[in-house]
């Protein structure tokens, strides 16, 4: 014959069951946000980086003086 204290033993551990699969579905919601974050970042990374190769292919920038502006 079941025993009080089980009944409120399973009550305690199915309900941190719960909140724990609760809080797992939300951090695997976070993890998949920041993996479209990145996976754009990334993407912008790489278009940024071929503009630039683009620019210095082009010689843009090489006759601009090297000197510090003057308020430095």
């Amino acid at each position: 014959m079941p025993h009080a204290d089980d009944a409120s033993s399973t009550q305690k551990l199915e309900e941190q069951l719960a909140f724990q699969q609760h809080a797992l579905d939300e951090l695997h919601s976070v993890v998949l946000t920041q993996q479209q974050e990145l996976e754009a970042l990334r993407r912008e990374i790489a278009r940024l980086t071929a503009a630039v190769e683009q620019i210095k292919e082009q010689g843009w920038g090489e006759d601009l003086p090297h000197e510090k502006p003057p308020h430095y």
